[in-house]
């Protein structure tokens, strides 16, 4: 394990604070903190676990801020927290068990359509639309297909779910944002969990992260509160291409 120096404790600093500013607001986090703390010398699964246990704090703090800013209502949520909540359990047990050799493959793929569809669907997003799918049945087959992924994987998670809102129940991406939050909230305290039981989770490099968690994800909620749907695609779009980008390279070049 890294020694605890300064300069260190002030990188992880930093890096929980940008992670947590461009999570709350197009998702996609995890590409800053979790190299960071590899960088650092914490070992693969320790930095997993610890990534989890400090993102917690961030996806928390921009879920609250969202809930009082009117865009999230919380009986609406509860079908989606159960449903993420199980297929997040499934794919953190079977991250123990199953090789990730085709999720590393497969992922950059369905990132690029994602960015491919946001890109050149220039209106997708902007407002509210009319909702294709019940809203239970969404739920049920998202909350299990993309918690199991951010409990077995995790990396474009936000992205899967900004998108799955936008297209499936219509919402604007304010909205989207929102809701994807808490979903994540969901995902990855379930994740977490897991990881503490397996003593997979560094409490002080991971509450130092949290610090910068915390006042990252309050003012990249805030922005997003203040800002229009424009500003949200244009940040979406961007994070959506580091996160593909940063794939293609620890895939195939690492």
């Amino acid at each position: 394990m890294p020694q605890l120096t300064l300069p260190i404790l002030l990188i992880l600093f930093a890096g929980g604070f940008m992670a947590g500013f461009v999570d709350s607001i197009a998702g996609g986090g995890g590409i800053i903190s979790l190299p960071i703390l590899l960088s650092v010398g914490i070992p693969p699964h320790f930095a997993l676990g610890t990534n989890k246990f400090q993102s917690s704090f961030g996806s928390l703090t921009a879920s609250i801020n969202y809930y009082r800013g009117g865009l999230v209502k919380l009986k609406d949520l509860g079908w989606g927290i159960l449903f993420t909540a199980i297929g997040a359990t499934t794919g953190t047990l079977l991250i123990q068990q199953l090789p990730q050799t085709l999720l590393q493959y497969l992922i950059p793929v369905l990132l690029l359509i994602v960015f491919l569809i946001m890109l050149f669907s220039k209106n997708l997003g902007m407002k509210d639309q009319l909702t294709k799918i019940k809203p239970k049945l969404f739920y049920l087959i998202f909350g299990l297909l993309i918690g199991f992924y951010d409990g077995f994987f995790g990396p474009g998670t936000g992205n899967f779910w900004a998108l799955a809102f936008v297209l499936m129940l219509g919402f604007n991406l304010k909205k989207a944002t929102a809701h994807t939050k808490w979903m994540n909230f969901t995902s990855n305290i379930l994740a977490l969990i897991f990881f503490a039981i397996g003593g997979k989770v560094l409490v002080i490099p991971g509450l130092i992260m949290a610090g910068g968690q915390l006042s990252g994800a309050f003012l990249g909620s805030k922005l997003v509160l203040r800002s229009g749907a424009k500003f949200i695609r244009a940040f979406f779009l961007l994070v959506t291409a580091a996160t593909i980008i940063r794939l293609i390279y620890t895939t195939f070049f690492q």
